[in-house]
């Protein structure tokens, strides 16, 4: 009789592992990834996020080329925790001169754009394990792309990362400089490539995805292809990138050299597409290719880059996906390419649009017809916040509760669910005013959303009531169908309004800050203190935790089954098949009311409670209605 020789746990343990186990299906390529729902998704502007490195800080060379067309030779680096409103030294050399459009300079808005802080990617990579502890899992970076502004969407080189954001900008640029920009296969990795890289790798080592903003609507008027336009015309081998509407005679004594720039804007040349399509009546997404193959080609190699940075064939040391802007200012057959060629790189990234303004400041685009596999798998969810503030913030354009959840059911028609789990609820961005000051203003949504000569705009510390709201607000978009989206310094209690005061540098704890003073228009104003709030973080983590810990607040049915507009109270159930139960309700009166639960909800139930006036999940035993105070969320997790 034979003995059978006993196995290890271990050799045991992989046999099973690989009897019952299978290499997991591929992404289909026309669902989003699985994984964007379940996002809480960070947005980092890198200039003004963390200076980890001054030694890379940019310099008078670095700003050529950009807006506004000149930098005075007094420029210099503003220090970080300057008053933002305190005038730099050398804006005195600054008012009055003409600008790239021909305007004279003269506002304190206009000078800011000269403005550097020194943010870099070593900055970002300290920051990580805060961003961990946060509760965050993705984040979404706006432009990183070699560019002489501080947003970087006008790209003086696609290719290639920020010389400044990296360690060694001089070496970057001596290395950049041997290349051909037209051939992938002379491209190298600079320090700056190298160090986003190791960035990439460091975040997926803690659970954090990344994806990257770009442009394909235009480059910069730095970007090497349009410099060998403008100085060959019509005989550069780029000539057919753009919208060159008149190539320069050289038999006259006049330059009638004239192109079409992004919205008219000199220092964002547009990349030419088969069709012509004038925006500026109305914005809608159109037919059409990019016109020039090789144009279309460099951006699928500049694509390819950030997604298989070793070009070994395995993605996992890429990016997890793009952020693409203005993207309904691209055509839609560019688009479908683009997604069979980002899928054919990596089955599991994500494409997320900027669909927003159909016609400002009134009409948002319905994103319905990109969202059906084709083009997108999301798109930034404007239309879910300007519906939730009008609810939530009541502005001008506000809504009562029964107008709130008609806007949302209305919202989700027209694509699949699984499009509608992948959106990125926004809050705020780069391109809108801050979450608290949003709040703090009853303006129109995006309508005169700054400190003007003739309105009462509100620009400082925004007052208790609007605290509130905002926290109820949050509550709501944390347990909303939709992944989460966080304005990277939101969570620290800064305030600002529209662009440029949303890019302030952000107040990191432990850093003193001079009081905020002074007003861009004159106008009288108090002092306020600028320092990290550590309560408003902790409120953040709350919520980022309560999401995470309940997989139902991701993909669950919704069920609103209490709506009163005279109490103006409002409660959804979010439920699942596995039996998960969670009761969401809001109190956005002026008095103490009880919570609303659904009908057959048994009194003595254990539950777990959390409210956005209490932040912490706590055991609690419905003996006795729950009390919401003004202006609050209240959460009843069930057992």
């Amino acid at each position: 009789m034979s003995r059978i020789k006993p196995v290890s746990l271990s050799v045991a343990a992989a046999l099973l592992l690989s009897a019952c186990s299978k290499a997991p299906e591929p992404n289909p390529i026309d669902q989003p990834p699985e994984w964007a729902k379940s996002a809480i998704w960070y947005q980092i502007f890198v200039e003004r996020f963390n200076n980890g490195d001054t030694s890379n800080d940019p310099t008078i060379a670095d700003l050529q080329g950009g807006y506004p067309g000149f930098v005075p030779d007094s420029w210099q680096i503003t220090p970080w925790t300057q008053n933002w409103y305190a005038p730099d030294p050398y804006f005195a050399d600054v008012k009055g001169k003409i600008d790239t459009g021909g305007y004279p300079i003269e506002n304190f808005e206009t000078m800011t754009s000269l403005r550097r802080y020194g943010g870099d990617l070593q900055g970002v990579i300290e920051k990580l394990d805060y961003i961990k502890a946060l509760g965050v899992n993705a984040i979404y970076f706006n432009p990183l792309n070699d560019s002489p502004s501080l947003h970087k969407f006008d790209a003086r080189h696609w290719r290639h990362i920020d010389v400044n954001f990296g360690p060694d900008p001089e070496g970057d640029k001596a290395l950049i400089a041997q290349e051909d920009p037209a051939d992938p296969s002379t491209w190298v990795m600079t320090s700056a490539d190298q160090m986003f890289v190791e960035l990439i790798a460091q975040a997926k080592q803690r659970g954090i995805r990344v994806i990257l903003d770009y442009s394909w609507n235009h480059t910069g008027n730095t970007f090497w292809a349009w410099q060998d336009v403008l100085e060959n015309q019509q005989d550069s081998q780029y000539a057919d990138w753009y919208w060159v509407d008149q190539f320069d005679d050289p038999a006259t004594p006049e330059n009638e050299f004239s192109f079409h720039g992004w919205f008219g804007v000199a220092q964002m040349p547009e990349i030419k597409e088969t069709v012509r399509v004038d925006h500026y009546d109305g914005i809608e997404v159109f037919e059409g290719q990019l016109y020039s193959e090789a144009a279309k080609q460099h951006i699928f190699a500049v694509t390819k880059r950030w997604l298989d940075p070793n070009g070994d064939g395995d993605p996992s040391d890429g990016l997890d996906g793009y952020r693409l802007d203005v993207a309904a200012e691209v055509p839609l057959g560019f688009w479908r390419e683009y997604r069979e060629f980002v899928r054919s790189i990596n089955p599991d990234a994500y494409l997320i649009g900027e669909i927003w303004w159909e016609q400002w400041p009134n009409t948002l685009m319905d994103p319905a017809s990109v969202l059906q596999g084709d083009i997108y798998d999301a798109v930034m969810n404007y239309r879910w916040y300007r519906a939730a503030r009008s609810f939530f913030a009541q502005p001008e354009d506000k809504l009562s509760a029964t107008e709130l959840v008609d806007r949302l059911n209305e919202l989700q028609q027209g694509y699949p669910e699984a499009f509608g789990l992948a959106m990125m609820n926004m809050s705020a961005s780069h391109d809108t005013p801050r979450l608290l000051t949003s709040f703090y203003n009853d303006n129109r949504y995006k309508f005169n959303a700054k400190a003007l000569p003739d309105n009462d705009y509100k620009i400082g510390k925004p007052d208790e009531l609007t605290y509130q709201r905002v926290k109820a607000f949050l509550a709501f978009q944390f347990t909303q169908p939709g992944a989460p989206q966080i304005y990277a310094g939101d969570e620290m209690g800064m305030w600002g309004s529209d662009d440029p005061h949303n890019r302030k540098p952000l107040i990191w704890p432990g850093i003193d800050f001079d009081d905020e003073s002074g007003h861009p228009h004159g106008k009288e104003r108090a002092p306020d203190k600028v320092e990290f709030d550590a309560e408003l973080h902790a409120f953040y983590q709350s919520l980022t935790q309560l999401r995470a810990q309940n997989p139902v607040l991701v993909d669950g049915a919704t069920d609103y089954y209490h709506v009163d507009d005279d109490k103006q109270i409002l409660a959804y159930a979010r439920t699942n098949e596995a039996g998960e139960r969670v009761y969401v309700a809001f109190n956005m009166a002026f008095s103490v009311q009880p919570m609303p639960l659904p009908l057959g909800f048994m009194a003595d139930t254990k539950i777990r409670l959390w409210q956005s006036d209490a932040p912490e999940v706590r055991e609690f035993v419905t003996q006795q209605p729950i009390s919401m105070r003004p202006f609050t969320a209240s959460i009843v997790i069930m057992p």
